[in-house]
């Protein structure tokens, strides 16, 4: 079995699954960029719930600062019964400092997979679980 990656233009994964040159399912990821001063915490964990409830997984990714933020939003998820834990991959990047592409330091970066989880359904609209 093969697994495909693909990255949409709107910031969608799609992972769809090959079994001998057919394919098997294709599931929707989405994919939510935190950063710690754009957004309030709140507008990114209900745009999360809102994939959630529509059965797509939702990745949570943060750079530096902003890690904290999406490490909260992920346990809220969990404790609310909204989500499940699937991955966690923690790296670092490099990054440009200017438009010369002199290399500055490297950053932290946090990847963090939820599922939907089972008692979703169940929930009430403003995620305190039952």
């Amino acid at each position: 079995m093969e697994a495909i990656v693909l990255l949409t233009t709107t910031g969608e994964v799609k992972n769809i699954k090959v079994n001998n040159g057919e394919v098997e399912k294709e599931k929707k990821i989405f994919r939510v960029q935190v950063s710690k001063t754009k957004k309030p915490l709140f507008f990114y964990l209900n745009l999360a719930k809102k994939q959630l409830k529509n059965d797509n997984d939702v990745e949570l990714c943060a750079l530096g600062t902003a890690i904290p933020t999406i490490i909260i939003m992920s346990e809220i998820l969990k404790r609310n019964g909204w989500a499940i834990e699937k991955s966690i991959v923690a790296s670092t990047i490099e990054t440009k400092e200017d438009k010369e592409g002199r290399v500055g330091a490297p950053k932290a970066k946090l990847d963090i997979l939820l599922g939907k989880a089972k008692t979703v359904d169940q929930s009430t609209d403003d995620g305190s679980a039952e």
